[in-house]
């Protein structure tokens, strides 16, 4: 085993020079966080600067980029949370943590090693600049509509504090279970929460010290998303089946009934609105924002169902009556937004623009009235468009803007489709930033099944003749969609940037977005038999490599893969299942062995019908079932402090390698996480990935070839 340490191998000494280096792709800013305020039309994001992250602010009518806070160090200290006050006066904003994690997303990271360890923060600063203030120790704050205090979880509980730190926070009040998912009344004066209490959970709606809290419709069931209506006197709220009844088989899908209620908010009477049909696609969705439950203008309440087969919106009257679908058609929603006057939602999407096919593979912005399907592409053409907002003053969409190019940044149009698109702090792009990188081409090709599978290839102009090595990009998630250009994503823009780079160094490289992925509709999101259930996806996978060989100009014997989390997965499973088609590959903190993951502790008579079954099927789909046939050099990579999967994943792994005599190299990465905070870590890991594939693939002899797997 050779064992990658602190340093890696100058790339240069591989193939011809590329146009650009890694680092110069990598060098891109990033923003995230975009928020505007209530009322008129200031805006706030967050911008990671080769890991320097800081809060920046614009106004309208010029939205030129200001940045409000000087954090100078790359110290993996993440910025969520990002708000504007109503009025327009402060920022808010939280410091540290990791809140991409399955677990323990609130705790601080320390990926810098310091001795003292960094806390999880919630700082305000002034819109119109000064030194940031530190609030409190704690998480998910939220402004008052009266823009004075905010409300925050800290310890499962709700504090609130004043905006400009004047007093020390304190405890809001204190109700039995885990609190979450604090929202205001419109003006301010009560609050309404969430209260967990493991198989039930209720919507509480807190007034002053001296008033009980109200409980709305408690009921053996889960409740979640409490939701004012514009008259401040109503709430909505989703509400699930408590857990319990008879321990269920675990192979097959199951259904997930919601239904959504509205209650007095003074007497907590309430009565169901609208129930989910049942079925599997009505189940609760679980793309992003889940249900999206709001209550607009006109008296509407909106949310979002797969009931017809795609995330799309709906809306339906507070008095009752039939919903109305908003966003018909063959495509889906996400990163929903309502209008502050709750007239509009606007959201981004892969709904085609003039009848453009390559739109599936895209998002642009969307927007749609409450009350009326009425869907119009706001941004139509070949860029990339997401995290949409509309100015508190209605007279401007804001957003992240892309192309297969240009790197993420901040944007600004009027309300109106088709309007100038105009960016906002370009001059932050690097000089030096490539401008050769190539636009991936839409492929498409069937599985061995017949599904149809939709990927991105990227290569650049070469000799005709010369056949090339090629690489397979598995994403994570596995929920997730790669486009043709830079992703909304941290993780998968750093995934674009190095999809690019290899391109650049000769290799061709396919981005497969394989079942169990969104974008596509239900069926394709929610296949039978997937993941620890029989990993037909890995078929996807195949077809992406029997793709690659058909092409006349790839070398059928130098086909590698790499991928991160369930993209780690699938590369370990391609080199476990296949070293006959998969020459090398790079497997980042992937899960090895499902079976881990399931837990069959005894706990009353009844059990899982079927658990026997569960277990085997979970470690026939698992890589550790296939060493026996993994032949193909494979890099390994991990943080420790991984909070998405579990570090010993990939420690079981390196023994089972090791003693099967499968040649195999590591990179761990000390105290960072599944999501790479320190900008200098992702960059070592970046660099040993390429160097790692060119060095068992781009230098590999053509004159001494493998077996491929071709009769």
């Amino acid at each position: 085993m050779r064992r990658i340490l602190a340093a890696v191998i100058s790339l240069s000494v591989f193939a011809s020079p590329a146009p650009f280096t890694l680092e110069q792709v990598r060098s891109y800013p990033f923003p995230n966080e975009l928020t505007a305020a209530a009322t008129g039309s200031r805006i706030a994001w967050a911008f990671n600067e080769q890991g320097r992250r800081n809060i920046f602010v614009a106004e309208g009518p010029t939205f030129a980029a200001r940045q409000l806070t000087k954090y100078e160090r790359d110290d993996g200290q993440e910025l969520s949370s990002v708000a504007v006050s109503a009025n327009g006066q402060w920022v808010v904003y939280v410091r540290g943590g990791d809140h991409g994690s399955n677990w323990d997303d609130g705790l601080p990271v320390n990926v810098a090693a310091n001795p003292t360890a960094p806390k999880v923060q919630i700082f305000s600063v002034p819109f119109g600049g000064g030194d940031p203030k530190p609030i409190a120790d704690g998480d998910e704050p939220i402004v008052s509509p009266r823009g004075d205090i905010v409300v925050f979880i800290k310890g499962g509980q709700i504090w609130t504090a004043p905006l400009d730190g004047s007093a020390p926070a304190k405890a809001l009040f204190t109700a039995r279970g885990e609190t979450s998912d604090p929202r205001w009344s419109p003006d301010g004066s009560r609050l309404a929460f969430v209260a967990n209490r493991d198989d039930h959970a209720f919507i509480g709606v807190y007034t002053n010290d001296s008033t009980p809290i109200t409980w709305l419709a408690p009921a053996f069931a889960r409740d979640r998303s409490p939701r004012w209506a514009p008259d401040g006197r109503r709430i909505a709220f989703v509400r699930l089946p408590g857990t319990g009844g008879a321990p269920d088989s675990m192979l097959p899908p199951r259904l997930s009934p919601w239904e959504i209620w509205t209650a007095d908010a003074t007497t907590g009477a309430a009565r169901r609105l609208w129930t989910s049909p049942r079925t599997l696609a009505g189940s609760a969705p679980s793309t992003d924002g889940g249900t999206n439950l709001g209550w607009g203008a006109s008296d509407r309440i909106v949310f979002l169902s797969y009931q017809d087969g795609w995330p799309h919106l709906y809306s339906i009257p507070a008095a009752g009556g039939t919903a109305t679908p908003l966003t018909p058609g063959r495509y889906m929603a996400e990163h929903i937004t309502l209008s502050a006057d709750g007239r509009w939602l606007v959201f981004a999407g892969n709904m085609s623009a003039g009848g453009d096919s390559l739109d599936i593979d895209r998002r642009h912005v969307v927007r749609v009235p409450v009350d009326r399907a009425a869907p119009e592409v706001m941004t139509p053409g070949s860029g990339l468009e997401w995290a949409p907002a509309i100015t508190g003053d209605g007279s401007t969409l804001v957003l992240i803007s892309a192309t297969a190019q240009r790197p993420p940044l901040p944007a600004t149009m009027a309300f109106t489709p088709r309007a100038a698109l105009h960016t906002i702090a370009g001059d932050h792009v690097p000089s030096d930033f490539p401008t050769t990188l190539v636009t991936p081409k839409q492929v498409i090709f069937r599985s061995a099944d017949g599904l149809t599978i939709h990927g991105q290839l990227f290569e650049t102009s070469g000799s005709a003749n010369a056949r090339k090595p090629a690489v397979i990009f598995v994403h994570g998630g596995p929920p997730r969609q790669m486009l043709l250009g830079w992703h909304y994503s941290d993780y998968y823009s750093n995934a674009y940037a190095v999809n690019q780079y290899l391109a650049s160094r000769g290799f061709i490289v396919l981005s497969v977005n394989y079942r169990l992925g969104i974008g596509y509709g239900y069926d394709f999101h929610q296949p039978p038999a997937a993941g620890a259930r029989g990993a037909a996806e890995y078929q996807d996978v195949q077809a992406g490599a029997e793709y690659l060989r058909s092409l006349p100009r790839v070398d059928a014997s130098r086909i590698g893969i790499y991928g991160g989390s369930y993209g780690g997965y699938l590369t370990a499973l391609s080199l476990a299942r296949n070293s006959d088609l998969f020459a090398a590959g790079v497997d980042i903190h992937g899960v090895h062995d499902w079976s881990t993951y399931l837990r069959f502790e005894r706990q009353r008579y009844e059990e899982v019908p079927d658990q026997d079954t569960v277990i085997a099927t979970a470690w026939r789909s698992s890589p550790v079932s296939s060493v026996a046939g993994w032949k193909s050099p494979v890099l390994l990579i991990h943080g420790d402090d991984d909070r998405n999967v579990r570090f010993s994943q990939s420690t079981d792994l390196v023994r089972r390698l090791a003693a099967a005599g499968v040649p195999f190299e590591t990179l761990v990465i000390p105290d960072d996480t599944h999501h790479f905070l320190r900008y200098a870590n992702i960059l070592t890991v970046d660099r040993a990935t390429a160097e790692f594939l060119e060095r068992k693939l781009l230098q590999a002899n053509a004159a001494q070839p493998r077996a491929t797997g071709r009769q």
